[in-house]
């Protein structure tokens, strides 16, 4: 890896030559957001970052459940994959959706915290049941996620755990370099 690259993979010399990555960059700067190593590793495949952050658009933009539950979500999904590139991409994140730093700061521990209400324990305990046991999930634990979700949230909450799991590794696998402006960014949020 050198000095420079995002990653394992090598720079690309010119991402926004591609038709595909100059829209998505575009997109990225004009909604307030950064160019991340993340985005330059996956340039390397312009079709398929394309597909993934249409997907993540959909997430942020089109799903029922409060953004504050996804970054939840994805929080502790993050931290059972051990990926701290994207834990500390979604602290700031998370505290624009509405979570607390105490919260943040306890979501690896939250079966022992009182900062968690019984919707988000219920959805912290179906993310664990989830990762931990390779999707299998015994019936209280889904029984309890549907006590409090419809079965559209179900599944866009499912659908967003199961792909950041997935980005998780793909960020350990390729060793995507986290941004020193990212780690001042997260230790500064909400402190």
């Amino acid at each position: 890896m050198t000095d420079d690259a995002p990653s394992r993979l090598p720079r690309i010399a010119d991402p926004e030559s591609d038709p595909l990555l100059r829209e998505q960059f575009a997109a990225r700067r004009a909604s307030g957001g950064r160019i991340l190593n993340l985005h330059l590793t996956n340039a390397h495949s312009p079709a398929l970052s394309k597909a993934q952050w249409g997907t993540i658009s959909v997430i942020r933009t089109q799903t029922k459940p409060p953004q504050s539950l996804f970054e939840l979500a994805i929080l502790r999904t993050a931290q059972i994959c051990e990926c701290e590139y994207e834990v500390v991409q979604h602290i700031p994140m998370a505290l624009r959706a509405g979570l607390t730093r105490a919260q943040i700061d306890a979501v690896a521990q939250w079966r022992g915290s009182s900062l968690f209400d019984e919707r988000q324990r219920a959805l912290l305990a179906w993310v664990e049941a989830m990762m931990t046991n390779k999707g299998d999930v015994d019936d209280a634990t889904f029984d309890e996620l549907a006590r409090h979700f419809s079965p559209q949230e179900i599944v866009e909450l499912t659908t967003t755990a199961t792909l950041y799991y997935g980005t998780g590794l793909m960020m350990k696998a390729l060793r995507i370099r986290l941004e020193p402006e990212s780690r001042a960014a997260a230790d500064r949020a909400g402190r």
